[in-house]
């Protein structure tokens, strides 16, 4: 039995953190580092991180939607990085960098409309996070894919990723109880 999936390109700072983020959330199966949100074809990182191209670092979410919906796909965004910062996350700063959900139908677009109306209630100040149709998602170079996973003492890994992981760890678990 082949199981339906569903798919959703966000970005929220460095794809390496969103993509170990989104690799704990049950229902996921699958999430691919990239770039979209520009108009360059072909976009290399290095391209991205001299500015030479309009593209975002992002992720492309691959889930069951029997296990775990859309709207909590996107609940969770709003959890993993800070959509109120502009121009980048964190220490992380540049364009490419930026809060960015890209939706693929007119079910995504309203559904993310709808959950960053919700989550702009919870955050002091203004959500930056720009809701904007995916063109083309192009695929990282390999040696970012499962960038955390591979290289957990990389000093990025053991002190920027490593803790939010352990904290989205414990959100998780307190959840399921």
């Amino acid at each position: 039995m082949t199981t339906k999936t569903e798919s959703l390109v966000l970005g929220g700072g460095c794809f390496w953190c969103t993509e170990a983020a989104y690799e704990l959330l049950p229902g996921v199966k699958d999430v691919v580092s990239g770039y979209a949100g520009g108009k360059e074809p072909n976009p290399t990182y290095e391209q991205i991180c001299a500015h030479a191209t309009s593209h975002a670092e992002v992720i492309k979410i691959e889930f069951d939607p029997a296990v775990v919906s859309l709207e909590k796909v996107l609940e969770y965004f709003w959890h993993v990085h800070n959509p109120t910062q502009v121009g980048g996350q964190g220490n992380d700063h540049g364009p490419q960098y930026r809060s960015i959900i890209l939706y693929a139908n007119a079910d995504q677009k309203a559904a993310a409309e709808k959950s960053k109306a919700k989550a702009a209630t919870e955050f002091r100040d203004p959500i930056t996070t720009e809701i904007v149709p995916l063109e083309k998602f192009w695929i990282a170079e390999e040696y970012h894919q499962d960038y955390f996973r591979r290289n957990p003492n990389q000093g990025y890994c053991s002190y920027v990723i490593a803790p939010k992981v352990k904290k989205l760890k414990q959100a998780i678990s307190a959840e399921k109880r």
